[in-house]
């Protein structure tokens, strides 16, 4: 098994007011998730991000969102097919634009919050950021979450041309069949580093983690995720970044 690539949201700061802890994460992850203006950020943090993880070697990917600032990203919109991937194009294409400014391949899109559950639920919108990507750059990886299953996912972005990256998360609860559970639950995210770490160790070394009902998943995955909204993501990522190899998988070439 390949050592797991450890990813974390970034950018996610708007105007004056601040998201997350973007320096301290820059210098242990290997991809960094650029917020695109839709669920957060804006043109000057959008770039600042991006310089940040050119500085520190990171690879760059694209994190679009539904178009929802007040919601964070978080809330569902019944947008059609069309409108997910001229949503999806028209981010992508912004945080590309800063990515050329600043000397940086764009190497992957990984959708943001709502879009990224519903893409898992929802076939036809899977297909339509399936069909942004590869009317984008079909060199670009798209990123999906990894659950209990994944050869249907897996059979359709190869239909459409599109490799993809399987992503598990260290700090968030998974119900039986390997997909997050909704944060409107409690105990949605984990708190605790002791156990942030335990579930990230369990899912780099391929072994089952504890479903929300008591059940075990097991999640074949290509990247781990943390969260930088997430205090207790901060403090146990540096052990989650020896458990990955010692942070030798720095950047994607």
């Amino acid at each position: 098994m390949a050592p797991l690539l450890l990813n974390a949201d970034m950018g996610e700061s708007f105007g004056p007011w601040r998201m997350g802890w973007d320096e301290a994460l820059m210098a242990v992850v290997d991809l960094a998730n650029v917020a695109c203006g839709f669920h957060a950020s804006d043109q000057d943090h959008m770039r600042k991000t991006v310089r940040l993880a050119a500085e520190h070697g990171v690879t760059v990917g694209a994190h679009p969102g539904y178009p929802d600032l007040v919601g964070f990203g978080r809330r569902s919109l019944r947008c059609s097919a069309d409108e997910v991937q001229n949503l999806v194009l028209y981010q992508v294409g912004a945080l590309a634009a800063f990515c050329r400014a600043e000397g940086v391949a764009l190497q992957y899109v990984k959708p943001h919050g709502a879009l990224y559950n519903d893409m898992m639920h929802r076939p036809e919108v899977l297909e339509a950021v399936l069909d942004a990507v590869r009317s984008f750059d079909p060199q670009l990886r798209l990123m999906v979450m990894a659950t209990g299953d994944n050869r249907r996912v897996q059979q359709l972005a190869g239909a459409y041309g599109v490799d993809i990256w399987l992503e598990a998360f260290a700090d968030r609860a998974y119900d039986s069949k390997g997909y997050l559970v909704s944060r409107s639950e409690p105990g949605s995210v984990h708190s605790g580093e002791e156990r942030i770490l335990e579930q990230a160790s369990r899912i780099a070394r391929g072994e089952p983690v504890s479903a929300f009902d008591g059940s075990s998943v097991t999640l074949d995955a290509d990247v781990l995720c943390v969260h930088g909204d997430n205090p207790e993501s901060i403090a146990a990522v540096r052990r989650i970044r020896r458990i990955l190899n010692g942070g030798v998988n720095r950047g994607v070439q």
